[in-house]
């Protein structure tokens, strides 16, 4: 089976995307500065194990008291 680099990419695009919003959805929720958990989520999307690692952590997190 063939990857072609272009699709690689694209697809690490796309999911670094998915967890910038879900970070950020969560971010909103769970902690006080949602932009950096956004930030922090795409960035840990170039080594998926550790972006899953960290959404976890995330939702089990408690809610912050508004």
């Amino acid at each position: 089976m063939e990857m072609n680099a272009t699709i690689i990419g694209q697809s690490i695009i796309l999911f670094a995307i998915i967890m910038a919003v879900l970070g950020y959805y969560l971010g909103k929720r769970k902690t006080t500065n949602p932009v950096l958990t956004a930030v922090i989520a795409a960035l840990s999307a170039l080594i998926p194990p550790l972006a899953i690692i960290f959404l976890i952590v995330l939702v089990l997190k408690k809610d912050v008291k508004q």
